[in-house]
């Protein structure tokens, strides 16, 4: 995944670095050498023969890898990624540091003249200013990858969701402790990752409590309020503040691909430069990254090489490695996103960006509220698996959650993504 902590499954491959640290690593390479050589031998075997003949070959080749093997090499692979992350650093850092990513300025073009009650508030060429803000910020999308929106959401909604996140993060890991079979349906990519929580956030009120038995008798939820759905007001309702642009670039038919929030804590570490999924013609998935907090240097805020998007680019990052690592010491455009609480970042899901380390001693709890939409032109698997509850793959578009947001609107009450239920079952 991405900025701020989501990781890729799409990074470069540095298996080569990974050292073998003692006796121990090397038979489990060889326990895993074995256990890759058997499973290929009983495939071929078994596509060329029937299940009968091939009924002798499992005992005498298969073998499953011990769990202290698998862990001293995810350990290894781990520390070499950071080595890697560390190496990239210092390219990226050779010439000067990277600029703060900030907010464009968008000249508009001056109102209709008019006179007396009533008079058009349209631009002179006749559209919307909150439409044609869209269209001017989404040309720098497209051109850059990535866009900074100041004031997005309001401090207050910032503060509540902040809250609100950190106590369903405590709730699920209660939860999951429980019953770990739950853990898939919670957390995303970053769940076994030290210092860093990607939590999939469920649309009902404190769904995520409800999970817990104790609580459904004695739930002291007395506060009706639905602070996930005051904040998507703010943000995606009739009046949001980024509803313009999303109907810009992936229209009401855009499909609503993650709705999480990234936790990373004093001591996860730099993550390798990457973009989300492999390279598609089309920009297939629009990202929000949105502090629940000031983003400080100290707190790891994610770094973005503009322009990086296209075909070119990624051909680079894909080729050599002495290719990319000079365009990483000479021509990456890069751009550190410190943020403002209630600031977001939208980002072209192919963009290159990491997330830089959040220092042990100067670094602060961080917290990013984190959805994306896709772009119903691309069809077909993207290539990456969105940080979404199970029950919400595929179930609403961005038209979906305006609806249900309006309705809210109308009756605070009422709980507006009932329908669509906890996304866990």
């Amino acid at each position: 995944k991405s900025p701020s902590g989501r990781s890729s499954s799409f990074c470069k491959s540095f298996t080569m670095a990974l050292p073998i640290r003692s006796s121990l690593v090397v038979l489990c390479c060889f326990q895993l050498l074995v256990g890759s050589f058997s499973f290929g031998i009983s495939r071929r075997h078994s596509s060329k023969t029937d299940h009968n003949n091939n009924a002798g070959l499992g005992p005498l080749f298969s073998f499953n890898p011990s769990a202290d093997a698998r862990g001293l090499l995810y350990q290894d692979q781990q520390e070499a990624q950071l080595r890697r992350a560390l190496h990239e650093e210092e390219l990226m850092n050779s010439k000067k540091a990277p600029k703060d990513l900030t907010a464009p300025i968008v000249k508009l073009k001056p109102a209709k003249a008019g006179t007396g009650f009533g008079a058009s508030t349209k631009n002179k060429d006749g559209m919307d200013p909150t439409k044609r803000l869209a269209e001017e910020q989404a040309k720098v999308v497209r051109r850059d990858g990535v866009l900074r929106i100041d004031s997005a959401l309001s401090p207050e909604a910032a503060d509540q969701l902040r809250d609100y996140v950190l106590e369903q993060k405590k709730i699920a890991e209660v939860v999951t402790s429980e019953n770990p079979l739950l853990s898939k349906a919670l957390y995303g990519v970053e769940n076994s990752r030290e210092s860093r929580t990607d939590l999939q956030l469920g649309l009902l009120r404190d769904s995520t409590s409800m999970l817990i038995k104790e609580d459904s008798d004695n739930n002291n939820s007395s506060d009706d309020s639905h602070v996930l759905a005051d904040a998507l007001q703010e943000l995606l309702g009739q009046d949001g503040t980024l509803r313009p642009i999303y109907e810009n670039l992936v229209t009401n038919e855009g499909e609503m691909y993650e709705i999480a929030a990234v936790v990373t804590n004093p001591g996860s570490n730099r993550q390798m430069v990457h973009p989300d999924l492999p390279f598609k013609k089309d920009a297939p998935l629009y990202v929000i990254f949105l502090a629940l907090q000031d983003v400080t240097p100290a707190m790891g805020p994610t770094t973005f090489l503009l322009k990086t998007q296209t075909e070119r680019v990624q051909a680079i990052f894909e080729g050599d490695q002495t290719a990319y690592d000079e365009f990483l010491a000479t021509k990456a455009n890069c751009r550190l996103a410190t943020l403002k609480k209630g600031d977001a970042v939208l980002f072209d899901a192919r963009v290159l960006h990491c997330g830089n380390a959040n220092d042990g001693e100067k670094g602060q709890e961080r917290v990013l509220f984190n959805f994306s939409f896709r772009n119903p032109k691309v069809q077909g698997d993207l290539g990456y698996k969105g940080s979404i509850r199970p029950g919400y793959v595929g179930a609403m578009t961005l038209g979906n959650v305006g609806e249900a947001l309006s309705q809210y609107a109308e009756d605070k009450t009422i709980d507006p993504f009932a329908k669509y239920g906890d996304g866990i079952f």
